[in-house]
């Protein structure tokens, strides 16, 4: 439906028409819907617009919390939707940036999200934003759930036992952290390590699906549940996710096969010959994926 002679173009008509299509699409699966926005009209009557130096064409529509932190799930969808900030167009679909390029894609999209700060409303202790980091143009992603308290002193991803651990993996693979690239779906610690909440999730994951537009990896791995639900949009369990490949979408179209495994945290908590062979065996399909040489070694699964 689009505003007739006898329904004026208002603000207030377009506002209450995109909110009808919102929850429409809410209603058919859909978590985030582009939604045109006419030049010189404000996303939200109630926020001033963007910086001049943001080009935007559309908005986000973005899950509304469903409570607050404590040991809420990340979901796919929340009974309510808002508009977010624009977001500027990502690179075309079939279009390769170059590795120079890359780069300097993801450093304004740093950049963008430091102006913009979509953790602002739910975090604002913390010491670094830690956004990722690694190979501008890596065959392989790494996608985490957050920062830990070394990753918030240092500002790089997976650099506590966790990440140790993670860096076995990798090399355990046939590459190098250097070669790949690695994500956490929240870019602040959230206070005390806590599991990030549903709106937490939603109002950062368009950086990190716009990540992915740039990088354009191969293969993603997810690493727990949080990630896995965020990029497949599931609600199923952990244990029933892994190990089986699934597909990702970027918002310019490019889709991309995504293979879910445990975090490397919960493998420290519950560090046993099964669970390391769970994980090895979902990391070896990506090696075979992607045709890499794993290490070279009897027992190549990572130990301690």
């Amino acid at each position: 439906m689009t505003p007739g002679a006898d329904q004026p173009a208002t603000p207030a008509r377009l506002a209450s028409l995109v909110a009808q299509h919102a929850r429409t699409s809410r209603l058919l699966g859909v978590g985030f819907v582009p939604v045109y926005r006419a030049p010189g009209m404000h996303a939200n009557p109630a926020r001033s617009e963007p910086p001049a130096s943001t080009s935007a064409a559309s908005t986000i529509v973005e899950a509304k919390e469903v409570g607050r932190r404590a040991d809420a799930p990340v979901a796919p969808l929340a009974p309510e939707i808002r508009v977010l900030a624009s977001m500027p167009p990502v690179v075309a679909k079939g279009e390769a940036p170059t590795r120079e390029r890359a780069q300097r894609l993801l450093d304004e999209l740093r950049q963008r999200y430091e102006r913009e700060a979509p953790h602002a409303p739910f975090i604002q202790s913390f010491t670094n934003i830690v956004f990722g980091e690694g190979d501008p143009q890596a065959r392989l992603m790494f996608i985490g759930e957050a920062p830990g308290e070394q990753e918030d002193l240092t500002g790089r991803p997976f650099v506590g036992r966790a990440g140790d651990l993670l860096q076995r993996m990798i090399t355990a693979m046939g590459l190098t952290r250097e070669s790949v690239y690695i994500a956490n779906v929240l870019k602040v610690r959230p206070p005390n390590n806590a599991t990030p909440t549903l709106e937490e999730a939603e109002a950062s994951a368009p950086f990190l699906y716009e990540q992915i537009d740039i990088v354009r990896p191969e293969a993603i791995v997810t690493l727990g549940l949080p990630a896995t639900r965020l990029i497949l949009r599931s609600t199923s369990s952990m244990s029933s996710l892994r190990g089986l490949w699934a597909s990702f979408n970027t918002p310019s179209g490019h889709a991309v096969p995504v293979m879910p495994t445990y975090h490397p945290a919960f493998l420290l908590r519950a560090y046993t010959t099964e669970n390391r062979a769970k994980v090895w065996s979902d990391l070896l399909k990506v090696v075979e994926r992607l045709g890499l040489k794993p290490a070279p070694r009897p027992g190549a699964e990572p130990t301690e």
